[in-house]
């Protein structure tokens, strides 16, 4: 059962992950509490540095596993500055009575045109024409791309984010095809979009872009299997979680020609190879999958995947949008009406 502790006074709130400019929708908690910004994300090894931190919010890269938990006897609320929560370990939260609120809606229109920036920076072969003309270099040698109207793309979970990418996907009249264990079929009706098993959506999709949520349950979700059954020079989007795609596997397609381009928001070990000293000790220390990170550093230097640093949901507008939820979560908590809580 979750404790309540509304109206027992000041807490002690602390913010991880944040920039400066963020911190203005949450600066007035500050006036009945002890609120403390931290830029840095929290992990295992520092979260005895807030042991006294009764309100906590992360952003996705901080990791919450039950020694992070232990190590916070006092703590009563997660905020995440995120919809998804698969680095926060909800049993062992529900197991101390931990409340964990998430921002449900912020970035469905702002990760929807995301997709649309990698998949154009394919088709036309963006980067690599920008690269080329800064260079002055105007040979337009290999760099014949390929429209998106009349191409079929696979849509796989329909939530926000997924019937918006539907909608941005008909302005460029395109076909779609979905697939979702819930299948809307009302917005399949008015938007003009077909469900279709996951198999017959992976053989007819000339893009494949993915929605889903994280976790064991859809981890490698994409590997060999689903690559073998793609078309022959499909392309793979990727705005969701890194550990859908078994980037061993995904090498391996864009290595054979099975795929011609991926473009990639997320990555599965990405927390750990933006910070080279945690990745050298990862190494040493087996924390991580190094086959895992070594993939990942071969996707960033091939000329046919996009990858972006988890940046689809940063747009102004989107980022207030989160923090104004966040706001509303920790408010409401502190009223005694928690609201967004993970069931």
């Amino acid at each position: 059962m979750l404790r309540n502790d509304a109206g027992r006074g000041a807490m002690k709130i602390v913010v991880f992950e944040t920039e400066a400019w963020e911190a203005d929708p949450l600066r007035s908690l500050g006036k009945a509490h002890d609120l403390v910004f931290v830029p840095e994300r929290l992990t295992p090894a520092t979260a005895a540095h807030y042991a006294d931190a009764e309100i906590i919010s992360p952003f996705v890269y901080s990791q919450i596993d039950a020694q992070t938990v232990a190590a916070m006897p006092q703590l009563k609320l997660i905020a995440t500055r995120s919809t998804g929560f698969d680095h926060i370990d909800v049993a062992a939260c529900a197991a101390r009575g931990i409340a964990v609120a998430t921002v449900p809606d912020y970035g469905e229109t702002t990760v929807a045109e995301h997709v649309f920036a990698l998949l154009l920076a394919i088709s036309h072969k963006m980067v690599e024409a920008t690269d080329r003309t800064r260079r002055g270099d105007f040979n337009q040698a290999g760099l014949q791309g390929f429209d998106l109207m009349g191409k079929t793309i696979g849509i796989i979970g329909t939530g926000h984010i997924g019937l918006r990418t539907i909608r941005i996907a008909k302005g460029f009249d395109m076909r779609v095809i979905a697939h979702d264990i819930a299948p809307d079929l009302d917005s399949a009706n008015a938007l003009g979009f077909a469900y279709v098993p996951l198999d017959d959506l992976l053989a007819q999709a000339d893009i494949v872009s993915l929605h889903m949520p994280g976790g064991p349950q859809t981890e490698h979700m994409i590997g060999e299997a689903a690559f073998d059954k793609m078309k022959q020079g499909a392309v793979l989007i990727n705005t969701a979680r890194g550990n859908l795609v078994d980037v061993n596997a995904l090498l391996k397609a864009l290595a054979t020609g099975k795929l011609a381009g991926a473009g990639l928001d997320v990555l599965p070990e990405e927390p750990t190879i933006r910070e080279e000293a945690e990745l050298l000790r990862s190494v040493y220390t087996r924390r991580h999958n190094l086959e895992t990170l070594l993939a990942d550093h071969v996707l960033l230097h091939l000329r046919n995947v996009v990858i972006t640093p988890h940046s689809a949901f940063n747009t102004r507008e989107a980022v207030e949008r989160i923090l104004v939820t966040t706001r509303a979560n920790i408010d409401g908590f502190l009223d005694g009406h928690p609201c967004n809580l993970v069931a």
